[in-house]
């Protein structure tokens, strides 16, 4: 990497988790200003995460203090307070630590030219998380802005784990050619010493939360050091922490982290963890990327990982140097699962990275970047073109689309033009692109992001500190009384106040309620999907996998048939006066639930007159009320034709695919001086545009970028379609007298549909005689119960004294 620097050259570095990575970034950084001290900005730093940026700075600040360095490092992200970003503005560090939103802020100021004038050196982190995310493609079109202002400024891009690393080296280049960048790959490091860890005693059938092995993963945290506990959803988080707190009676100091915490919350766990005050944390993805902690000496994964790259980012984050393996143990929720961890497990021996390349860019990020630029400087439209297409995502725009969102930015396009608040910018007499007002600056830099998240409420304890936000939709099913689980613990709602919902400690009867997110599900990797089914298929490999769920297989044989990698195994059988189809797709829950919508349109217009779905990240279950029969026709690839049209011009998807980009694209505000719209506000003003749109104007370049998104993206429709070529001809349909043992997972969650809220009891009943149709006997009741017990919440219990005591709970 020095090499590098020297000769001017851009870099990947590639290098497994504990080799340094960040210390080869900055090196060169700290080099050169060691031997040459200056003033202003000398090194930008990019990170997916602020608390990565706080942590790197943290870890910088450390050895340039101890080597004497006169050498200024600051953070600047949304959490940095408004007296300092002042001061950076006029006088940078010389290594500046932010975030992709914050740097296109930044770069939207007039004096963007002055501040970073300077630069010399630009270090992308973890940027895998990044490439082929809206994220990605705001920084992409930064970066290019960088070059633009400052040509001789190298980037370099730093991951663990890279499945394409000629994408990331256009990426890093200031071309978006991958010949323009150096690639410097570090082989070797440990490998990680993983195991798979099952509940004592019955293996569950169903359900995705674990909670059934909550009392093995105390256990390991009780022998270990410090744990880091990954889950892959808030709501998984919560009902994680929530059991091994009423389990904890050691009192061991373990904490819970997840994004919609408040930030003081998250900083105080974090800060905990690097001072070695914490034995264990609870956390979703918001700490799986980078986050140095030596001290941490084993990682827990409840549930299955859903890729080969995510795992090992997160088993990374144990023993965190790269001679030393790291230790983490996979904790399978279900059966499924349990054949997706065995897996994971051989293709990290086998050192494989899965993911899929980065995608185009988002031309609602391109508007969002040409107004930005607009509000730093007044450009010529034939420059901003090439700077634009210079960035890798961007790197084969037609002109014809520049163009069009370029038209779109000025006046809002042909059917917007005549409304004087949709025009933003004008052109001079030489041809350049110019602001309308401070007014139009101010409204962008409030709405800079690509997040476009459901509409938040804050979560206040009546008399005490706010303990984060969850969302609108969910606080408005609440009613004065109830009880829900939220930061760690058992809350009472009482009223909203304003945007602000109060609560006071809960508990006492009744069961609380836990959030849910919107899309924080994580999907299934095509390479795993591809695993499980070679592995399900193929009995010469079930030697990894424990008895229970050989068991499982071999019953499936004897009673059905098992899914063969390269086709499609559906099921028919009756049951309740019902008749049921489980297609065994593998291809994940995103995929299977747009794959539901369409199986049963398709269903309905062939008269099967179908009553609901369901879907896993395996399987994918329909109920009807007539034998479904012809199964060639259901599962067509003409399907994602004019059924997918259809489909998508009734439902509601379009509209919401089209609110987010107007949002990130700027024809819809978020925020507003003084004043927050609401989600209704937003759905209403956005579904009049789009009608006018449509009516107008159906080739606005907003709705081609609605319907490429919607049908590619947030649909999983590629997915579907290699699902339905593979299935063609190679269609195996068995008609059963009853559930096989395969099916009894997806009816399980079936039966979650059926019975009401609080109707515990039933479903008990119901999935203890789906176990006991699918075995004929063969497991006990008793299993049964437990099978089911975990695909539900936990049982209401008392809240728990506080013991208050050092070390305690954070």
């Amino acid at each position: 990497m020095l090499d590098a620097a020297r000769a001017g050259e851009s870099a990947l570095l590639i290098a497994p988790t504990g080799a340094g990575k960040t210390l080869a970034g900055f090196l060169p950084t700290l080099a050169e200003l060691a031997a040459t001290p200056r003033e202003g900005l000398h090194t930008l730093y990019v990170s997916p995460l602020k608390a990565l940026a706080v942590d790197i700075a943290r870890n910088l600040v450390a050895p340039v203090s101890e080597m004497a360095l006169d050498i200024s490092i600051e953070t600047r992200t949304g959490d940095t307070p408004a007296n300092r970003r002042a001061r950076q503005r006029e006088k940078p560090p010389n290594i500046l630590l932010t975030t992709p939103e914050s740097l296109t802020l930044l770069l939207s100021l007039p004096e963007a030219r002055e501040m970073f004038g300077g630069l010399r050196r630009i270090v992308i982190d973890e940027i895998h998380a990044l490439a082929g995310t809206k994220r990605g493609d705001q920084l992409a079109l930064c970066l290019s802005r960088l070059s633009a202002l400052v040509p001789g400024a190298a980037r370099v891009g730093l991951s663990a784990t890279v499945a394409h690393p000629d994408a990331l080296r256009a990426y890093v280049a200031p071309s978006g050619r991958s010949a323009d960048a150096k690639l410097v790959e570090v082989a070797g490091g440990a490998l990680p010493d993983i195991d798979i860890q099952l509940p004592e005693g019955h293996l569950p059938w169903g359900g995705h939360m674990g909670l059934a092995s909550a009392p093995e993963i105390y256990r390991r945290i009780e022998a270990a050091r410090v744990t880091i506990v990954f889950v892959n959803t808030r709501a998984q988080s919560e009902l994680i922490f929530a059991a091994l707190w009423r389990m904890n009676e050691a009192v061991l100091p373990i904490a819970l982290h997840h994004g919609s915490l408040t930030v003081e919350q998250r900083r105080k766990v974090e800060a905990a963890m690097a001072a070695g005050k914490l034995r264990a944390v609870v956390a979703t993805s918001s700490l799986d990327l980078g986050i140095d902690w030596g001290d941490v000496d084993q990682v827990i994964q409840v549930g299955a990982p859903k890729g080969v790259s995510r795992l090992m980012q997160r088993v990374g984050r144990s023993n965190h140097r790269m001679d030393e393996a790291s230790r983490a143990t996979l904790v399978p929720a279900n059966r499924f699962e349990v054949i997706e961890c065995v897996a994971a497990l051989g293709a990290v021996k086998a050192r494989k990275q899965d993911g899929d390349p980065p995608r185009p860019g988002g031309l609602d990020v391109l508007a969002q970047h040409i107004l930005a630029m607009a509000c730093h400087a007044p450009f010529l439209p034939d420059d901003l073109f090439a700077e634009v297409t210079r960035a890798a995502p961007y790197a084969a725009l037609p002109r014809r689309d520049f163009d069009d969102v370029l038209r779109f930015v000025e006046d809002g396009g042909y059917a917007l033009r005549v409304y004087e608040r949709y025009r933003r910018l004008f052109r001079d007499a030489e041809g350049y692109m110019h602001v309308r007002g401070p007014a139009i600056a101010r409204q962008l830099r409030m709405n800079l992001g690509t997040i476009v998240e459901q509409p938040l409420v804050k979560i206040r304890m009546r008399g005490g500190p706010m303990l984060g936000e969850v969302e609108e939709w969910f606080v408005s099913t609440l009613r004065p009384g109830d009880n829900f689980l939220f930061a760690g613990q058992v809350l009472r709602f009482e009223a909203m106040d304003g945007v602000v919902a109060m609560v006071r400690p809960g508990g006492g009867p009744g069961e609380p309620r836990v959030p849910a997110y919107g899309g924080s599900r994580l999907p299934l990797s095509t390479y795993l999907a591809a695993e499980v089914r070679e592995i399900m298929h193929d009995p010469s490999r079930w030697s990894a996998l424990p008895d229970p769920v050989r068991e499982w297989l071999d019953m499936q044989r004897l009673r059905s048939e098992l899914p063969e990698p390269d086709g499609l195994l559906i099921e028919t059988f009756p049951r309740g006066g019902r008749w049921f189809l489980v297609a065994y797709t593998f291809e994940g829950r995103l995929a299977h639930q747009s794959l539901g919508m369409l199986l049963t349109k398709r269903m309905e217009r062939l008269g099967y007159a179908p009553m609901g779905y369901v879907s896993t990240d395996y399987v994918l279950s329909a109920w009807s009320a007539f034998e479904p029969t012809d199964m060639e026709t259901l599962f067509s690839e003409d399907m994602l034709g004019e059924d997918l049209d259809e489909w998508m011009a009734e439902s509601s998807m379009l509209r919401r695919t089209f609110r987010n980009i107007a949002m990130i694209a700027g024809l819809i505000d978020k925020n507003h001086p003084g004043a927050e719209k609401s989600k209704r506000q937003m759905t209403v003003n956005s579904d009049l545009i789009y009608d006018v749109l449509r009516r107008h104007e159906p080739d606005h370049i907003l709705l081609r970028a609605t319907r490429a998104e919607a049908a590619s993206g947030l649909t999983d429709i590629s997915r579907i379609a290699a699902l339905l070529a593979r299935a063609k001809g190679h269609i195996r349909h068995r008609v059963l007298d009853c559930v096989s043992p395969l099916a009894v997972p997806a009816l399980i969650e079936v039966g979650r549909e059926w019975v009401a809220g609080g109707a515990e009891d039933a479903l008990l009943a119901e999935a203890a005689a789906l176990v006991e149709e699918a075995t004929g006997g063969a497991e006990s009741f008793e299993g049964n119960l437990n099978d089911v017990n975990e695909a539900l919440p936990p049982a209401p219990r008392e809240p728990r004294p506080r013991k208050r005591r050092p070390g305690g709970r954070s």
